[in-house]
């Protein structure tokens, strides 16, 4: 027996042909591709081919299709909304902007009619001030002629009695009032 384990049994390295007798355990050809069941494979192909495709065309299709139509009309409804939403934007951005113009031009006006004011008060207050200093001005004038006019008056006098004085402490003996005013008279009119 112990040469038969070394050896190995008569028929190991032989394959299976595929006889008609074959051994147990071993199987013949691959079913599809046998002739005899061909036609029955062709009949049970086109059943479940046909029972298919009523399952698919009845049942899986139509829902299918009612899922692509609901989500073509979801799409085509939110790009509908995004468009108005787009537009209610454009207008809400041109109102700001137009309300942001408004309110630049009100500003200028403001800011125009504020300077103006300040320029008209500015003109005002200069007036008066000007007017104020005039006023002063022709007071002092007036003061300025009068003391002038009243200086002149004295100068006369003033040279007078000077004169008198100078030629009385020189010569020890006092000129006449009437020389001395000729005097004065003459060295004015120079």
């Amino acid at each position: 027996m112990a040469d038969e384990h070394t050896t190995g049994a008569p028929d190991a390295g032989k394959l299976s042909t595929g006889t008609a007798a074959t051994p147990p355990g071993e199987h013949g050809a691959f079913p599809p591709f046998q002739k005899d069941t061909f036609g029955s494979q062709l009949l049970w192909l086109a059943i479940s081919f046909g029972l298919l495709y009523l399952i698919a065309s009845r049942l899986v299709l139509p829902r299918v299709g009612g899922i692509i139509a609901d989500r073509r009309a979801r799409i085509d409804g939110d790009l509908a909304d995004a468009a108005r939403m787009k537009s209610e934007a454009d207008a809400a951005v041109a109102s700001y902007e137009k309300s942001l113009a408004d309110a630049r031009a009100r500003a200028q006006a403001i800011a125009a009619e504020t300077r103006s004011r300040a320029a008209a008060e500015a003109e005002t207050r200069r007036k008066e001030v000007e007017a104020s200093l005039q006023a002063r001005l022709t007071a002092a004038e007036e003061t300025v002629q009068a003391t002038r006019a009243a200086a002149m008056a004295n100068v006369n006098s003033i040279a007078r009695d000077a004169a008198v004085a100078i030629v009385a402490r020189l010569t020890g003996k006092a000129p006449s009032e009437d020389a001395a005013a000729l005097a004065v008279k003459k060295a004015l009119d120079r």
